[in-house]
């Protein structure tokens, strides 16, 4: 089980992104982050790998506590929790092969990496992740001639080499159509099923996050305003709507595009 307790976190510059968030994953749970831009999504799914540092609170995973882990502790906990970015992060130069490989970065030393000399084993590794996620026909190929969903997919690939048992998804479908998004989102869900790899995503459409969330967390100005599921979603009050959006949002019962409210966090 994943813990947070209290995680705050406050920018140089002033701004409270987080403000004593206080909530639980359970193991294989597919919790879906929802709220507006500058909610705090962002900030949350960060601070869980420690690419940006909390300012107060603690997040606690296996008796450890990730919010004050050092560099030595930090370095085997961020092999097991894997990321998928919005904007895919992918080195557009190398092949596909190679962008997948590196998921294995954590594992190997500073030398091998450099020169992307990964044990067979690695190797045979990628290929297979690759092949999970439907681009065997891509592996050669330079990240910069993909799509934008082959793109995700190599994303996907990449943290899946981790061996995971955590991915943390930071809005993986905000600059894909609505078709794309349900297979990005089928990939991610695949192997929260099948692999029993928790899933922490934070997404705007909420008829996303009715089909796939197990479970909902709302953040409005850097606070927890909704706890639900999937189901609850569906079911959603207006009252509640607005704790979450505000009270100039306004509900659309239509595609995912409209009832989209707000962009990156």
């Amino acid at each position: 089980m994943l813990e947070y307790k209290k995680l705050s976190k406050t920018y140089p510059d002033g701004t409270e992104a987080l403000r004593n968030v206080s909530f639980e994953v359970e193991e294989g749970e597919f919790l879906v982050i929802i709220g507006l831009s500058g909610s705090g999504k962002s900030t949350l799914l960060r601070c869980t790998n420690r690419l940006i540092d909390p300012t107060g609170g603690s997040i606690l995973w296996d008796d450890t506590d990730i919010a004050a882990a050092g560099p030595k502790e930090l370095r085997p906990i961020r092999r097991k929790i894997g990321m998928v970015f919005q904007h895919f992060n992918l080195v557009k130069r190398l092949s596909v092969f190679n962008n997948v490989l590196s998921g294995r970065l954590g594992y190997v030393s500073n030398s091998t990496s450099f020169l992307y000399k990964f044990p067979k084993k690695d190797q045979e590794k990628a290929h297979k992740a690759i092949k999970r996620v439907g681009l065997t026909e891509q592996t050669w190929k330079r990240a910069s001639d993909l799509s934008g969903g082959q793109q995700q997919r190599v994303g996907i690939a990449r943290a899946l080499m981790q061996e995971p048992r955590i991915i943390l998804a930071d809005e993986p479908v905000a600059s894909l159509d609505p078709v794309l998004a349900h297979t990005i989102l089928g990939y991610l869900e695949q192997l929260n099923k099948e692999d029993g790899i928790t899933v922490i995503c934070s997404l705007h459409y909420l008829d996303l996050v009715q089909r796939y969330a197990t479970r909902v967390i709302g953040l409005r100005d850097g606070e927890v305003v909704y706890r639900g599921t999937g189901e609850d979603i569906r079911r959603m009050t207006d009252k509640e709507f607005k704790e979450i959006y505000g009270e100039e949002a306004e509900r659309v019962s239509a595609g995912p595009t409209e009832l989209s409210t707000g962009g990156e966090a």
